[in-house]
């Protein structure tokens, strides 16, 4: 059973938006106003109340809402701009009754890009999502909306992946390796929850702050389901909410020029495969991208496993796409330097954009959406009788399930409703991702909230 957090205090308030939230028009705020199913108002309340509540480490958005049923937001349209109306919000998003500016532009962030998502992405026709272009420019436009395209900087940001839920240990040593990255001049985007997310930023903001380096980036990318349950972090400044966790994980390829992994769970194992599955395509095979699995020490038998699984999965050559490294922070931080720099050099013979990695292929596999209903989980095609790149894919929508039924509220509902997933694999295979899984619920990856997991899967 979900832990249910207990009603904290609460405070109304009207506050004007921060950051680059623009005016937005009478339709626009009736469609955020609207309940209904064509209305965006539920989204928006169930993201806003996260954001708000972020310092409460919890990852089931189901009982947050639960525990704040009287929570509201309002978008209020003035002769000025407009005015958020809130009403029963979490107490500790304000200080002496003004709310924390950091809260106050992620709110903001929020609502631009649910506004600018529907009306110029989801009903618009000028971004056609049937096709890889399509998805790829609409991606592009979504990230130049929210201003995260800087054309004028040199290659440095590095994407940090990992678990939500991990050890003390593992979160000191997350930020070990971002104190390490910051004194490298190299930045970080992360998912922008807590744990594997708020580490490597912790750790590069003091390196940055040693360095006297300005204009820093710490930058989050999220989509609604993912927001809703993991507030963004307070030090993520600049905020970039995704459609879907598809559009989420091009951005992080698009954008990055490096990938760091720490250890994880089921959302993690879906991160590697997505990544993987792309740098083993054909047209990819000579595109520098420096990528490293790193942990402390006492971690190598967490990425053995990993590293077995993807190699019976993926076949051996995967091993030459990604670097281990347990226990040396400086030697992560030296490498991914080196790999960087590789990158940077490339993109200039090639005369590649340093800030949107245009030249990447994406197959259409790991761009179009997965809902992740008990039909689509039962249909998934799980054996090695197929081209590897979509195995890959198949096996990250699985575990793309396995994190919608942990900590989103659509999947924890049809959970609920339904019983759990049901994957069928071929034999072997169904034997080592059970050992996955198995050893993920052992080691604690998959639930914040302390009590034992009752997975939200069987295997067939």
């Amino acid at each position: 059973m979900s832990h249910i957090p207990q009603p904290r205090p609460t405070l109304s308030s009207i506050i004007s938006p921060e950051g680059s939230l623009e005016v937005l028009s009478q339709h626009e705020v009736n469609r955020l106003h609207r309940t209904s199913k064509s209305g965006l108002h539920d989204l928006l309340r169930r993201c806003a109340l996260a954001v708000l509540n972020c310092g409460n480490p919890t990852d089931d958005s189901l009982a947050l809402m639960e525990a704040y049923k009287d929570f509201d937001i309002e978008v209020l349209q003035q002769d000025r701009g407009i005015r958020l109306k809130l009403t029963n919000a979490p107490a500790e998003a304000f200080v002496d009754g003004h709310m924390i500016r950091g809260i106050r532009e992620h709110l903001s962030a929020v609502i631009r890009d649910i506004v600018y998502v529907y009306n110029e992405i989801q009903q618009h026709n000028r971004f056609d999502l049937t096709t890889g272009d399509g998805t790829t420019n609409a991606v592009f436009h979504i990230l130049r909306k929210a201003g995260t395209l800087k054309p004028g900087r040199d290659p440095s940001l590095v994407v940090c992946w990992g678990g939500h839920s991990i050890g003390r240990e593992e979160y000191e040593y997350t930020k070990d390796v971002g104190y390490h990255l910051g004194l490298r001049d190299l930045d970080i985007c992360t998912g922008c929850g807590p744990g594997a997310m708020k580490g490597p930023m912790k750790g590069a903001n003091v390196a940055h702050a040693k360095q006297r380096r300005d204009n820093s980036r710490y930058l989050g990318i999220s989509e609604p389901g993912i927001i809703a349950a993991e507030a963004p972090n307070p030090i993520v400044n600049e905020l970039v909410v995704m459609p879907d966790i598809e559009k989420r994980l091009e951005a992080f390829v698009r954008l990055g020029h490096g990938i760091i992994v720490f250890p994880g769970g089921v959302g993690t194992a879906e991160e590697i495969l997505y990544l993987l599955g792309i740098l083993l395509h054909p047209s990819n095979v000579d595109i520098p991208f420096p990528l490293i699995l790193t942990g402390p020490a006492n971690s190598a038998d967490y990425f053995n496993k990993i590293d077995e699984f993807l190699v019976y999965t993926l076949g051996e050559e995967v091993r030459g796409y990604y670097t281990i490294i347990t226990g040396d922070p400086v030697e992560v931080a030296r490498r991914m330097r080196r790999g960087v720099d590789e990158v940077t050099e490339f993109r200039r013979t090639h005369q590649d954009a340093f800030y949107y990695n245009w030249r990447l292929t994406v197959a259409r596999d790991f761009q179009a959406p997965f809902d992740p209903t008990h039909a689509a989980m039962r249909a998934l095609k799980l054996d090695s009788d197929q081209p590897t790149h979509e195995l890959a894919a198949n096996l990250r929508r699985a575990f793309s399930g396995i994190v919608s039924g942990n900590v989103k509220e659509q999947g924890i509902r049809a959970i609920e409703a339904h019983g759990p997933f049901e994957l069928t694999a071929a034999p072997e295979l169904m034997r080592r991702l059970d050992a996955l899984l198995t050893s993920f619920v052992a080691q604690g990856r998959m639930k914040l909230d302390g009590e034992p997991y009752t997975p939200c899967y069987v295997l067939n």
